[in-house]
């Protein structure tokens, strides 16, 4: 193989198209969402396919034999589970009798963490072979009826990489917690203001209060008598939410649990020796993802014992850096998270709907400085931290 071998790019439609080595070896990272084991769990579950409106269409180039760069990317018939909120960008096409959906996406779904996104293995360009994904996927656009093409939750390097081709960055906050080397839980505290400090204790010990235990487990010590029960409190929330069953199912719960052990941590609380609540987080080798909540009735501040504190617990006794609870949340700004901006790329086929959300982009960009300056100002700690 050399360098100077033409390039094929083409689209597959299942990531078991690709052998996991061969995947892994474009990934580069501990990201646990783009593991192979992960990206095909959802297509065999269901949770991705023609029924659910996220339809598989991997990018893959490869050189020679050797798959050298891809992206992971689905056709989208609905908005849900993206994360990134463009419903009034549809509005404004079907106002103008254009069709907005199908749409292409480069993304992980139902996971609004940020991470690689354009992948290629080591030994090649990253700069060139984003750019050849890049125009790829507009490539797609242009021979399918989708209107446009959007990168999700990349890092911010993606968006200055792709301004040239025309793609649009936009900014939104999420709330991260960032380990600053705290020795405990209670070293954390000490950091905030004592009225602060007194609520998170007051919050915790209520756990106590209401005869609550809580067990964190990981690896081998999730059973699947764990993942059912967890299941089950996963279904709970979303039909209490919005009257669906979730995007994931009991099979996806399942077969993570035996194929992706390494990279989950299992939260449940328990009162008089029966589960009531359980919440799921992924990790890499420096994050903390919270993923997915559930419980069998509201109990109180238990959501921000097991999403929140044993979160922050866990990552200052393993050492990770950073705590990304998920995206949204005010409320986690006097819990010790703190604004971090996230990022998405968009192209528009429409070249007049391209501008005019170009020009809304702008004003939008201000708007998220003041939200983030406002937001800072109202943290938790004692002496303000950049973001």
């Amino acid at each position: 193989m050399t360098k100077d071998e033409e390039l094929q790019c083409q689209t597959i439609t299942s990531i078991g198209d690709v052998t996991p080595d061969d995947w892994h070896a474009l990934v580069n990272s501990h990201y646990p969402f783009l593991r192979h084991e992960f990206l095909l769990a959802l297509e065999q579950t269901n949770a991705v396919g023609t029924k659910s409106g996220w339809v598989p269409q991997y990018l893959v180039v490869y050189r020679g034999d050797t798959l050298i760069a891809a992206a992971p990317c689905f056709i989208k018939t609905h908005p849900y589970g993206e994360y990134v909120f463009d419903w009034a960008w549809a509005e404004a096409y079907e106002d103008a009798g254009l069709e907005y959906y199908p749409k292409l996406i480069c993304a992980v779904p139902f996971t609004p963490a940020t991470g690689p996104r354009l992948l290629c293995r080591q030994d090649e360009d990253w700069h060139q072979m984003s750019l050849f994904l890049a125009n790829a996927m507009k490539s797609v656009v242009e021979q399918t009826a989708c209107s446009g093409t959007h990168i999700l939750f990349p890092e911010r390097t993606v968006c200055g990489q792709l301004a040239p081709l025309g793609y649009l960055e936009r900014r939104a906050v999420q709330f991260h917690w960032r380990n600053k080397n705290y020795d405990s839980f209670e070293d954390f505290l000490a950091q905030m203001t004592a009225r602060k400090r007194k609520n998170i204790r007051k919050e915790r010990q209520r756990i106590d209060q209401q005869q609550i235990q809580v067990d964190v487990l990981e690896g081998e010590e999730i059973t699947s008598t764990h993942w059912g029960v967890f299941s089950r409190f996963y279904t709970n929330t979303y039909l209490k939410r919005s009257g669906h069953t979730g995007y994931l199912n009991a099979d996806l719960f399942h077969q993570i649990g035996e194929t992706m052990r390494d990279a989950l941590v299992m939260v449940l609380a328990r009162q008089h020796d029966q589960y009531i609540a359980g919440a799921l987080y992924f990790k890499s080798d420096d994050t903390l993802y919270g993923r997915y909540w559930g419980c069998t009735q509201e109990f109180d501040n238990l959501h921000f014992e097991l999403c929140y504190y044993r979160g922050i617990d866990y990552c200052i006794q393993h050492g990770l850096k950073t705590f990304d609870a998920g995206a949204q949340g005010e409320h986690k700004l006097l819990r010790g998270f703190e604004p971090v901006i996230t990022y998405s790329a968009h192209y528009l086929q429409h070249q007049g709907f391209h501008q005019a959300i170009a020009d809304y982009l702008q004003r939008e960009h201000k708007l998220i400085e003041g939200y983030v300056e406002d937001a800072i100002a109202h943290l938790p700690y004692r002496q303000s931290i950049n973001t």
